[in-house]
């Protein structure tokens, strides 16, 4: 087998080498960031490529973005998220075409390695390997009716003070928070109510309409 490890942690990389090489598992490379990651993958055509969500620059959706990209790219290369995170919005589209070939398993309930290998196995197999509480927060999310129900009581008041107008320094002073954290507050809720980038879109503007629309209602 043939993998590619995509993490911004380098214990995680060096540790997952490890561990691989320990069972004949070829890591064919290695990377911190994101970026140039879609193009190597192809061109390498490992079995699968294991990634984490929140990579350099934004420690957003970058890892995950670029997983979605190997799907459409190379759909034959196998893809395990590997993360701490649960996006629900990436993951629906991850595995809503088709889950063959694809897993998503949360760092801290991997607690057997030979589950963890099983798991890599299956997916470098063209089979899944999701875990349960991903398919739990995915049937949540099925259920909800309105998009803001998605956010964390803290988004919702960075939401609610970017509708009275506050930048994010601002916000920041509002809510005692640093202004990188409060970016990626801002990130968060663009990603989870859904707005993703277009060129003639203001995602902010977006948002804050979205929250007037329901007067607030979701706080």
């Amino acid at each position: 087998m043939r993998v590619i490890i995509a993490d911004d942690s380098a214990l995680i990389r060096d540790g997952l080498k490890h561990l691989l090489d320990g069972e004949g598992i070829d890591v064919v490379g290695s990377f911190g960031d994101a970026d140039g990651l879609v193009d190597f993958v192809c061109e390498a055509a490992p079995d699968v490529l294991i990634v984490d969500i929140r990579m350099p620059p934004t420690f957003t959706t970058e890892g995950l973005e670029a997983a979605l990209e190997v799907r459409r790219r190379c759909p034959r290369i196998g893809v395990l998220v590997l993360s701490q995170h649960i996006e629900t919005v990436y993951a629906v589209d991850l595995l809503s075409e088709n889950a063959a070939g694809v897993g998503y398993l949360l760092k801290d309930r991997v607690t057997v390695i030979d589950d963890f290998l099983d798991s890599l196995r299956r997916v470098a197999a063209g089979g899944s390997a999701i875990d349960p509480e991903v398919v739990a927060r995915l049937l949540r999310r099925s259920r909800r009716a309105r998009p803001l129900d998605r956010l964390t009581d803290r988004e919702k008041s960075v939401l609610a003070l970017m509708a009275e107008g506050h930048s994010n320094a601002a916000i920041g002073d509002r809510l005692s928070v640093n202004q990188r954290t409060v970016e990626t507050h801002v990130g968060n809720i663009l990603t989870k109510l859904d707005l993703l980038p277009e060129p003639a879109i203001d995602r902010r503007v977006r948002a804050v309409i979205l929250w007037l629309e329901t007067d607030g209602e979701a706080t």
